[in-house]
């Protein structure tokens, strides 16, 4: 037989992939990938994993699938409404191709997903429509040294962007003054979320949406393979004139987000444990006073001083809303207790980590006399990780 005849298994779903003469269908079946978001770009990209057989998926989104969603997503059904997205969009990526790993989180990237799992992603896919949560993945995937792709859309007009850090231009080194002043319009004067502003959509066609999210995972699948992208670089679609271009970003030497976190000490411990238990840990790798730094400042209580009034609250700032701080009888507005760390020997520190506001598979700095010690939540990686009972094998970088 020749050698050099190419055979084409047609029972093999991925045969015509694998003729690309870089193929590597291994690599993908080994790859892991943060989805975050489920919506109408979070649903193309899904798709578009699944059918190149992405061993590991993990996407998030804190919405349920509406009636408006149908129009631009192509995994949900009108029977669907009321059920978090990220579920069923899980669901039915799970019916394109069995093979893939999808786990699901009904949840907020900001506050409910540890950075241990941003640590054992090859790369994280951005499906947002907000700032905030921009921001926030931009500079998890930042501390840990995972690369991130994120696309905008609105109408017919579209942006994707790539992030390779520590080198590349970041999302942060390109915001403005203006998109920071927008940024601080989603919190009022006592600092907690207002309703009205995270109530805005935008307007998009499922057009623009499958272009873009084709574009985010084509550049995944370069990174998966060693390729060359062009990092810190934005390319941009005008779906009205048919133009396209591609600029680069600045880098900033001083931007906010260019944090790297040392390699973390891993524990068998989760975030139900309490920060006291955290302390005893690293006692014998840093001189105290101790004290525990909160990457979400914590709401602990509301206060009304004028009405000799306070309750306790114990949930991250991004999740306590305005509406939450004016007392029913005065309509009174109260002010938030704000936590940013957590002392050893005090009341706080008897708290577990999930009451401090840590979610599950999370690093946690610990701050001494002579330095910082991060840890890593081991023991919550299965839950953070498993999908069907089957877990991956690949190792956290």
């Amino acid at each position: 037989m020749d050698d050099d005849i190419l055979h084409i298994d047609d029972d093999d779903r991925y045969s015509r992939l694998r003729l690309i003469s870089w193929w590597r269908q291994d690599r993908l079946a080994a790859a892991k990938v943060l989805v975050v978001g489920a919506g109408a770009l979070g649903n193309e990209v899904l798709k578009n994993l699944a059918l190149l057989g992405v061993g590991t998926v993990v996407v998030i989104d804190l919405d349920e699938v509406e009636a408006s969603n149908l129009s631009r997503s192509v995994l949900f059904r009108a029977e669907d409404g009321g059920q978090p997205k990220a579920e069923v969009a899980a669901r039915r990526a799970r019916e394109l191709n069995p093979d893939v790993n999808i786990r699901a989180i009904h949840g907020d990237v900001i506050t409910d997903v540890g950075l241990g799992l941003f640590a054992e992603m090859d790369v994280v896919i951005g499906c947002l429509d907000n700032r905030e949560a921009r921001l926030w993945v931009n500079r998890q995937c930042w501390k840990v040294g995972t690369p991130w792709v994120d696309a905008g859309i609105q109408e017919i007009q579209g942006v994707v962007r790539v992030f390779v850090p520590p080198d590349s231009a970041c999302y942060e080194c390109g915001m403005t003054s203006r998109d920071y002043q927008l940024l601080n319009l989603r919190y009022s004067c006592p600092l907690l979320r207002r309703e009205d502003i995270l109530a805005g959509k935008v307007p998009t066609a499922p057009t623009i949406a499958s272009m873009m999210a084709a574009m985010e995972v084509q550049e995944a699948l370069k990174l998966i393979h060693g390729m060359l992208v062009q990092a810190g670089c934005l390319h941009v679609f005008n779906g009205v004139a048919n133009t396209f271009y591609t600029t680069e970003l600045p880098r900033k030497d001083d931007c906010l987000s260019h944090e790297t976190y040392p390699e973390p000490m891993r524990v068998d411990l989760g975030h139900a444990v309490t920060a006291e238990e955290v302390f005893h840990v690293v006692r014998d790798h840093l001189a105290g006073p101790l004290v525990l730094s909160l990457d979400r400042d914590l709401v602990a209580a509301i206060e009304w001083p004028q009405l000799g009034k306070r309750q306790e609250v114990m949930k991250p700032r991004s999740k306590v809303t305005l509406a939450e701080a004016i007392d029913a009888e005065s309509g009174e507005t109260g002010r938030p207790e704000l936590i940013a760390m957590v002392e050893e020997g005090t009341p706080l520190a008897g708290r577990s980590l999930a009451e401090l506001g840590v979610p599950p598979y999370d690093v946690v700095r610990v701050e001494g006399l002579d330095g910082a010690v991060f840890v890593l939540l081991g023991a919550d990686r299965e839950r953070a990780m498993d999908a069907s009972g089957r877990n991956s094998s690949k190792n956290t970088h």
